[in-house]
């Protein structure tokens, strides 16, 4: 879809969703807040958005960022890719909210600052113009609103690099529908199948219940994950796993799921780099074992997923690849 295309699809969402910047039922929370009038919900948002940093991010599937990372299938000349990094900005808060989140300071602790409209275009377009393959949106539900507003500016004064959809997976199907034709490519996770781990770790039973149709949705609007001539991805569906400890029957069922509802053209990036944070609890306050993680891996090399991305082995005692967002530049290990 062409950027003019874009540009009316924005339009029409941003009139169709302009009565819940008063209601806000944006998510599967629906708190019916007004924003603009200061109430806020679960999420504790305001109408305008508010980011922790915005930065060229070298740590995404390579098919995002461009750096190296290990590949089981097709496309086989990734490691030829120049790692130009994926044009993240993380947004502050969260409408989930897992106890072990790696993003704790800002999904939880709401470190950040508030942007208006043309300052967060101007950050998109200062992000193409470093060289960014992409703008990457993390968390971007709870600021829908917002981030089309700006969207539409961004659009408007020269942006045009793929757009990401980062999300927890946790979504309503009926604002997915909004994103339509202006989201090049969804790389949300599916983080549970078992309603009672997702209450204990995430604090709502739903979370399947809600993220199974956001996916089939995600993948009817990308149902194939399509690369450029430098293996870059245009257009798509990666879907996330986070291989948890003691959890690897449900990472099992999770993967099941994923191979009879979700096309075998779509991205599968299965992460080992699970890592005890914040409010993670006793019996998650460890690392994944080698054995669990290549339980899951051995599953899902029999899948009939054509891009299977993986990670190292599971790290060593001491070592993760948690960022720290009170430093300019939190990713120690990009």
């Amino acid at each position: 879809m062409d950027i003019k295309d874009k540009a009316s699809r924005i339009s029409q969402a941003l009139e169709q969703l302009s009565c819940q910047e008063q209601d806000c039922r944006i998510c599967p929370r629906e708190c019916g807040v007004n924003r603009l009038q200061g109430e806020k919900g679960f999420c504790a948002s305001g109408p305008q958005v508010s980011i922790s940093h915005a930065l060229l991010h070298f740590g995404e599937e390579p098919v995002l960022s461009g750096a190296e990372t290990t590949l089981h299938h097709q496309p086989k000349s990734l490691r030829k890719s120049q790692p130009n990094g994926s044009g993240t900005i993380f947004f502050s808060g969260c409408h989930l909210k897992c106890c072990f989140c790696q993003n704790y300071q800002i999904s939880w602790l709401h470190q950040g600052h508030t942007l208006k409209t043309e300052e967060l275009a101007g950050m998109m377009i200062h992000l193409q113009e470093k060289g960014a393959l992409n703008i990457n949106l993390v968390s971007p539900s709870h600021f829908t609103i917002a981030i089309l507003k700006a969207l539409r500016r961004a659009y408007s004064i020269g942006l045009n690099i793929p757009l990401v959809f980062n999300s927890n997976g946790y979504e309503k199907v009926e604002t997915l529908r909004h994103w339509e034709g202006i989201i090049d490519i969804f790389l949300p996770d599916l983080k549970f199948r078992s309603p009672s781990l997702a209450k204990k770790l995430c604090g709502v039973s739903d979370y399947f219940a809600r993220a199974g149709p956001a996916l089939r949705e995600m993948n009817r609007q990308q149902p194939e994950l399509i690369l450029n001539q430098d293996d870059i991805a245009s257009q798509g569906l990666i879907l996330r796993h986070l291989v948890l400890p003691g959890q690897s029957q449900d990472s099992l069922k999770v993967l099941e799921w994923a191979a009879e509802n979700l096309s075998p053209t779509i991205g599968l990036s299965l992460m080992s780099q699970y890592y005890p944070c914040f409010q993670a609890p006793a019996n998650m306050q460890r690392s994944i074992s080698s054995k669990e993680y290549h339980r899951v891996l051995d599953f899902a090399q029999i899948l009939e997923i054509e891009n299977l991305f993986i990670q190292p082995e599971p790290f060593s005692e001491g070592e993760n690849l948690i960022p720290d967002f009170t430093r300019e530049e939190p990713f120690k290990w990009k």
